[in-house]
């Protein structure tokens, strides 16, 4: 069966966890810093922090930069539903900005539409990269400094990506950026997040919130330790440590970064040109952006097709394929429903949704199988 995503680990990735199993530190230890320090020179960012994954990173990214009860945050219809969740997480609300048809990123004229006809107006605005490809950030921090709200990017879909010849991460135009290291993202960990930024103040009530609030540092103390055991828990924080074993693999993964990255659009290129003759919608290509191509989308209008997309799906499948599909839209799930949100609310999304479905695409793939993924599909589809 070819999946859609798939981690691929070799003899170093295991080699690199070993050494940690074996010594002093399986988490609290040296490897996670590291881990943080690799990441944030790859990105070009001063902080970084790790945490369990990337939900949490949003989470306590929300929280950081001052968002609670009575707030609003704007977040894109078309994501995993954690891009909306964080912002519940800190008891504020949320709203949704359309997606540009083209990018199925958040559209920059929508967001500046509802910026000027909305009466309230967001603290925290989190766009997503999705698939790997960087939305229009720039244009996105020049309405948030004229809006006054804070920016955080969802960039698991992203790490290796850039836009304007600079990496994702770089927080040159947001106040923090969120990477994922699920197994089927561009590195892995595991499971495993983490958030990147260039404001010491945010880095510092990052590692609190990671770690229960609890610190050991004697200016944050509210009296003399005392002992050398003494700590104090100064807020309400939360157990989001990655641990040193996750950190190793990471570590390791780095190291094949560019090379994962490489293959990934190499393949996307190659899909470009193989799929010339369905009768669908290719991927839009920026040319301010470098996808790191997580995921490689297409679209077809099933109203005019011979099948169904859940026909499409299982036939697929039998054909040893495995197809997916990136996202429902948040707004439409019954929770976010239930907080008076309806159908017709967004309707590109909605559109899209109908429409997209998303191809198998992996470091691991092969010339021969990406040939019989697009030789199965012409043939279902004929």
């Amino acid at each position: 069966m070819i999946y859609y995503g798939r981690q691929d680990i070799n003899q170093a990735d295991i080699d690199e966890v070993v050494k940690v199993l074996q010594s002093d530190f399986l988490t609290q230890g040296p490897v996670l810093e590291r881990f943080e320090q690799r990441i944030a020179g790859y990105c070009g960012v001063k902080y970084a922090v790790a945490v369990t994954n990337a939900t949490s990173a949003l989470h306590i990214a929300c929280e950081a930069a001052g968002l609670g009860k009575g707030d609003m945050c704007w977040t894109t219809p078309n994501t995993f539903v954690a891009s909306a969740n964080c912002a519940r997480y800190c008891g504020a609300d949320v709203d949704f900005v359309d997606i540009d048809d083209n990018t199925y990123n958040m559209s920059t004229d929508e967001l500046e539409k509802k910026l000027i006809n909305s009466a309230i107006k967001p603290k925290i605005v989190v766009p997503v990269h999705f698939s790997g490809q960087s939305c229009d950030i720039k244009k996105i921090k020049e309405l948030a400094v004229k809006y006054g709200f804070k920016v955080i990017e969802d960039a698991s879909h992203a790490l290796g990506a850039e836009y304007k010849e600079t990496k994702v991460g770089s927080c040159r135009y947001s106040d923090m950026t969120v990477f994922s290291f699920h197994p089927v993202k561009i590195i892995t960990t595991g499971e495993g997040g983490m958030i990147v930024t260039n404001n010491e103040e945010l880095y510092k009530k990052l590692l609190l919130l990671r770690c229960h609030s609890i610190t050991r540092d004697e200016k944050m103390l509210s009296k003399k330790p005392d002992g050398p055991w003494y700590y104090e828990q100064t807020g309400l924080g939360y157990n989001y440590r990655m641990t040193d074993i996750q950190a190793a693999l990471g570590c390791s993964q780095m190291d094949r970064l560019d090379e994962f990255v490489a293959r990934r659009r190499y393949l996307a290129d190659r899909y470009n040109e193989l799929l010339q003759n369905i009768p669908g919608k290719l991927p839009y290509q920026d040319k301010n952006v470098k996808s790191s191509w997580h995921l490689y989308v297409v679209r077809l209008d099933f109203t005019k097709m011979k099948i169904s997309k859940k026909e499409l799906f299982a036939e697929m499948k039998k054909r040893g394929i495995t197809l997916n599909l990136h996202y429902i839209p948040v707004h439409l799930q019954p929770y976010y429903k239930a907080l008076g949100f309806k159908q017709g609310d967004f309707p590109v999304s909605e559109r899209y949704y109908a429409e997209a479905f998303t191809l198998p695409l992996y470091y691991r793939l092969t010339d021969v199988q990406q040939a019989n993924i697009v030789s199965a599909l012409e043939e279902v589809l004929s």
